[in-house]
């Protein structure tokens, strides 16, 4: 008698998004169903603060609106599994989506759950993750738990409090009222600063047909202190009949080294300085790439997870990117691989960003990728494979120039061995090359070409942040983690607590109001300090050696009492911000007021709440033949761009991607418009017809 055949076993695979799920399922291929959780299906609800501070602040957990009919499916699917594998995130989040799941899932189905994790969506990291699962970590789960838990008793306490004494629709969160600071303190400086003036003094030398320019280093020994257009007059009128001679020439050798892999905070970085993307641009892209690209017929994982502080590099990746550099660039191969020191706040939960194949150069990737995700995989590529690279060398040669009592120097650098250099592109350095000078010996007497270039200057003040700058100084001060960064960034925006302005974060009226007012009422809270200190805590609970409910005790009993005591003592500025104007409602006859809203200032019919009618601010009339429309403010769709349009269309389709000014031209009646040069100083131009 023929013995029945056993069915084969089937596992479901839960991963948090879609893109991912596509590119696993066909990595697992038969016996695998891999579905999406698209996030957290299980969190703390938005209308309340849901931390029950009676019950050791335990959290109370809900289905996200919207989401119980995909919770329900994966239920269904976990039935009629034999196994169940929790393949979120690597980190905190992911760990907390993993915990929700498994408890929504254990009584529903007899399957085996299980957690798997990886580093990079490969074909060999995802079996070698299936064949080795594990249990989730709880003291993960917990410190994701004392976070929320955190910001929501920081939040649902500052935020009615902001309510009440400033204007509806406020929100105040732990951390990124902290940033909001940091920014506004910038803007203070920035604002207090009092540019001083001073000169500089260039001249031209040539040896036969060679001529190069060397600046004023010293006059009669000491440096030049060059105030005014007077003192450097003087200077000339005494050396400018004077012997020019070679009284020194220095050559100096430097090695350059590699720099490590990028974590999140020097990607994002990189990727504002070099590519001009917004934080939260650099991690959309680096999440397409990391979930998959289709390459063909497959669909390939292209980059490691892109959340880390961690620049720790697996053997397996260290022994691939050697072997292509043995075959490609054998000469710059290093003897040993390198190794970088992880930095002592890292929690090295991951590897650096890096290729998950080093074989896939940006060349070949081309066809493959739109414009964005070849240049951001470009430099994640660059950055990898030359941090694995011999150094290079740099030849520096400094000659001093004697004219007279005066001392001019000038400096020019080549590259002497490229190393590393060889695979650097996108990423590489106008600071490489600076110029030739032609071969030059001490006492050599130069020609003068009797040209100087005196040159005004005055002292520059901080410069504002940037995205780029911004997280560099969160990392540094040890304020959110690589996971946070962008969230801050956008957040703060998002508010209309700070704007953009040629890519730096300037804190709006409403913005430095609210931090005046929570720096004032809550300075222990509200500064790098605490907000570090909590981040250390945190890592602690992950680490198992403090107990989360304890962490969130002390801090809140002295907290509570100070909310309530500002509650009584904070006057309130509601209203502060409004404007009376002269525009009249067309609706109800009675003037419009300029109010603060979530996007910005508006115009709202003061016969509120009996008229709702509101208006954009005008900033010019239309210049459009026959149109009695006004110039106002409009963005794209979702989080588009800003360009400025006619409050007539689509009657009237006139639109300038330049702000209009309140002036029109003399000569032709169109509005003015403010550009900004490279010096970053604004300057109002003609609109062009």
């Amino acid at each position: 008698m023929a013995t029945k055949k056993k069915p084969a076993e089937s596992t479901l695979v839960i991963v948090e998004s879609p893109a991912k799920a596509t590119t696993i399922e066909k990595y697992l291929g038969a016996g695998y169903t891999v579905k999406a959780s698209m996030g957290h299906l299980i969190d703390l609800p938005k209308s309340r603060m849901a931390v029950n501070i009676e019950d050791n602040f335990q959290p109370e957990y809900i289905t996200v609106r919207g989401r119980a009919s995909l919770l329900k499916e994966l239920q269904r699917d976990a039935k009629k599994s034999d196994h169940v594998l929790l393949a979120s995130d690597n980190d905190r989040e992911g760990e907390a989506i993993a915990w929700h799941l498994n408890n929504a899932l254990k009584d529903k189905t007899k399957a085996d759950i299980k957690r798997i994790v990886f580093n990079e969506i490969t074909p060999l990291a995802i079996k070698e993750a299936v064949k080795h699962p594990g249990e989730i970590v709880e003291s993960k789960v917990n410190a994701q738990k004392a976070r929320r838990v955190l910001d929501r008793l920081v939040g649902y306490n500052l935020s009615p409090l902001l309510w009440e004494k400033v204007k509806n629709g406020l929100s105040a969160g732990r951390v990124q009222s902290v940033a909001l600071r940091l920014i506004c303190e910038r803007e203070k400086e920035v604002e207090d600063f009092i540019p001083e003036e001073y000169w500089t003094l260039e001249a031209d030398f040539a040896k036969g047909k060679s001529k190069f320019t060397a600046q004023l280093v010293q006059y009669k020994g000491e440096k030049p202190e060059l105030k005014n257009e007077e003192s450097v007059n003087k200077i000339i009128d005494e050396i400018k009949n004077s012997q020019c001679k070679v009284s020194d020439v220095k050559v100096t050798e430097k090695s350059v080294k590699p720099k490590p892999p990028f974590t999140t905070s020097k990607l994002q970085q990189s990727a504002a300085n070099r590519l001009g993307f917004t934080s939260r641009k650099t991690m959309q892209i680096a999440q397409q790439l990391y979930e998959g690209i289709q390459i063909g017929a497959n669909r390939v994982g292209l980059i490691t997870y892109m959340r880390t502080d961690s620049v720790r590099i697996a053997k397996t990746a260290l022994d691939e990117v050697r072997e292509w550099i043995g075959k490609n660039f054998a000469d710059e191969l290093p003897a040993e691989p390198i190794h970088y020191a992880v930095g002592k706040s890292a929690q090295d939960a991951h590897e650096c960003i890096r290729p998950t194949y080093t074989k896939y150069t940006p060349d070949e990737m081309k066809e493959y990728l739109s414009r964005d995700q070849l240049r951001l995989y470009t430099i994640i590529w660059e950055r990898f494979v030359s941090s694995q690279m011999n150094n290079a060398k740099t030849a520096t040669m400094s000659v001093d120039i004697q004219a007279g009592d005066a001392l001019f120097r000038v400096s020019a650098s080549k590259l002497i061995e490229k190393g590393f250099y060889k695979v650097i592109k996108l990423l590489s350095s106008k600071e490489e090359i600076t110029g030739s000078l032609p071969s030059l010996k001490k006492d050599e007497v130069l020609e003068a070409s009797h040209e100087f270039y005196p040159e005004q200057h005055f002292t520059q003040g901080p410069a504002r942040y940037t995205d780029a700058s911004v997280v560099k100084v969160l990392e540094e001060k040890g304020i959110g983690r690589p996971s946070t960064y962008a969230p801050i960034i956008s957040t703060l925006l998002d508010r209309y607590y700070v704007t953009r302005s040629n890519k730096q974060l300037v804190p709006t009226i409403l913005g430095r109001m609210i931090c005046k007012i929570l720096v004032e009422a809550f300075p222990d809270v509200i500064n790098e300090h605490f907000t570090a200190d909590i981040e250390n805590k945190l890592d602690e609970v992950e680490q198992d050696k403090i107990v989360w409910n304890n962490m969130i005790a002390d801090f809140y009993g002295p907290f509570k009492k100070r909310v309530d005591e500002v509650e009584h003592t904070q006057k309130s500025v509601k209203g502060f911000l409004d404007e009376t104007t002269d525009k009249i409602c067309e609706k109800c006859g009675k003037p419009f007021v300029k109010k603060l809203g979530r996007f910005g200032y508006f115009l709202a019919c003061s016969g509120f709440p009996e008229c709702h009618n509101t208006r954009s601010i005008p900033l010019a009339k239309c210049p459009v033949k026959g149109c009695d429309g006004e110039i106002v403010a409009r963005k794209t769709r979702g989080r588009g761009k800003e360009f400025f349009g006619c409050s007539n269309y689509p009657k009237c389709n006139f639109i300038s991607h330049f702000k209009p000014i309140d002036q029109y031209c003399p000569k032709c009646g169109w509005f003015l418009v403010e550009k900004i040069r490279q010096k970053k100083r604004k300057l109002q131009v003609l609109h062009k017809s």
